[in-house]
């Protein structure tokens, strides 16, 4: 299924008026040409330049530094439906989630509640595989277990962009509460194929690890989203133009499949693109 670009066309009409009843003096319409504006295959830096709200609350779910959430919840909403998002960036503790944010404003303007979690990275003390994984799994329970912030435990999506696209799909296997959907967003589903490119994400997953395949092989396939099944409504979503995570062909039997044209890696997570409405209109169903 291929989705493409939603354009914004406007059109000014001028129109000049002469005297009453003079058809002679009436000027024609000027009709300028059509002014269309599509933003897409957005950079890394264009999503932290974007404006965003700040969370209601960040919350502790462990006792480490990085084990914190931010919470967003909308005005005026009871019980409103959840979207958990984990960050991207390699695995690596040189990203954080500050680039969900807008993403999270735009959601939170939406009506949505929205958890984002830290967790240690490569990089961190007890980060990479399998602590990071643990912490994701642990803050996801703990949004669950927490009573001061309600919200509807029958609509939460589990979502997750690139690196945490992959531990989104692998915390969906160990959570003690079921969500209603899995959406990833340009995410690395198979660990072990990723690992043989050459750009730096990539070449981080072997760091994140702690180890090459052939000597942990039993570590790789449990780390692996493609070793898995997945029994809860899953859509994987990918941009055409992603240089960072190429997915062409659906890579789990069970995911509905939809790659947005012209869409670029970092587009998921900017609220002016197509694939972020692509993106959201999932959220409504």
């Amino acid at each position: 299924m291929k989705m493409t670009g939603i354009v914004a066309v406007c059109v000014l009409l001028l129109t000049g008026c002469g005297g009453s009843g003079d058809r002679t003096s009436r000027s024609a319409p000027v009709v300028s040409e059509p002014v269309i504006t599509v933003t897409e295959n957005v950079s890394y830096r264009q999503v932290l330049a974007l404006n965003a709200t700040s969370p209601d609350a960040n919350m502790a779910y462990g006792e480490e530094p990085e084990q914190t959430g931010d919470l967003w919840m909308p005005a005026d909403v009871i019980s409103p439906p959840l979207v958990i998002v984990i960050h991207g960036g390699c695995w690596s503790n040189q990203y954080g989630p500050e680039q969900l944010y807008p993403l999270a404003s735009a959601l939170q303007e939406d009506g949505f509640a929205v958890w984002v979690p830290g967790f240690r990275r490569s990089g961190d003390e007890g980060g990479g595989w399998p602590g990071t994984l643990e912490d994701v799994v642990q803050s996801i329970n703990y949004i669950y277990q927490q009573n001061e912030y309600p919200f509807d435990e029958t609509s939460v999506t589990l979502a997750g962009h690139s690196s945490g696209g992959h531990l989104a799909l692998l915390a969906s296997q160990q959570i003690t509460l079921p969500v209603a959907r899995i959406t990833g967003l340009a995410p690395v589903t198979d660990i072990v194929a990723y690992s043989q490119g050459a750009n730096s994400c990539q070449q981080a997953v072997t760091s994140f690890m702690g180890s090459r395949r052939e000597d942990e092989p039993e570590a790789w396939a449990e780390a692996n989203p493609v070793s898995y099944s997945y029994g809860t409504p899953l859509w994987i979503l990918a941009g055409e133009q992603d240089i960072t995570v190429t997915i062409e062909q659906n890579p789990i039997p069970e995911a509905t499949f939809v790659v947005v044209e012209r869409a670029g890696h970092f587009d998921w997570l900017h609220p002016d693109t197509p694939a972020f409405q692509v993106f959201t209109s999932l959220l409504a169903r």
